[in-house]
């Protein structure tokens, strides 16, 4: 019932379509979704995962998974962070896919959705350190697209994996707000 709305919403109401999805088979993996020009960017996520009927993930610090939005954010995908004993985001967050058997983390690594030239590379050091594929998913306004590639499993050369498997699959993608929206 709720997947029929969520498609109701996203295909008729919005006008939205898809090209490609994650394979529910990929137990793991890092979704990176460019560009993130607006906070609309999360209600059309919220969708596309309902319509996909996959389990997708995020992660936070782990101080908002104290009571009372604990709960909340843990039914919705949410996994906390604990970067006690010096551990950075990267390491904190191999720490959480060791600990689940599924895990599949969206995030967006533009980091903001102001305007940004270059996309940080967290995402790309947590799929090598987990050895997960990334999937990158570009979010089209222009186009009313989700367009899903295929995944990629990073080689540690990054300037190399960026250019050739990540970065053109968002070539001409435009954000909801254009004129943040990252050029690839």
């Amino acid at each position: 019932m709720r997947q029929r709305l969520y498609k109701f919403i996203f295909f008729r109401l919005l006008g939205w379509k898809f090209i490609g999805s994650v394979d529910p088979n990929i137990k793991k993996c890092v979704i990176i979704v460019v560009p993130h020009t607006s906070n609309l960017d999360f209600i059309i996520g919220l969708l596309v995962r309902g319509i996909w009927n996959i389990k997708i993930n995020f992660v936070g610090k782990k101080e908002l998974f104290a009571f009372p939005f604990g709960y909340y954010f843990r039914s919705v995908g949410g996994a906390p962070l604990d970067r006690s004993g010096g551990k950075n985001n990267v390491d904190a967050t191999v720490e959480v896919f060791n600990q689940h058997e599924i895990f599949r983390l969206a995030m967006s690594p533009e980091g903001t959705r102001k305007k940004v030239t270059e996309l940080r590379t967290g995402f790309y050091y947590i799929a090598l350190k987990a050895n997960v594929p990334i999937i990158p998913v570009a979010l089209d306004y222009g186009k009313k697209e989700v367009r899903t590639g295929s995944p990629v499993y990073v080689t540690g050369n990054y300037e190399e994996d960026m250019k050739q498997f990540i970065l053109p699959h968002f070539k001409n993608a435009i954000g909801k707000i254009p004129e943040r929206s990252f050029e690839a």
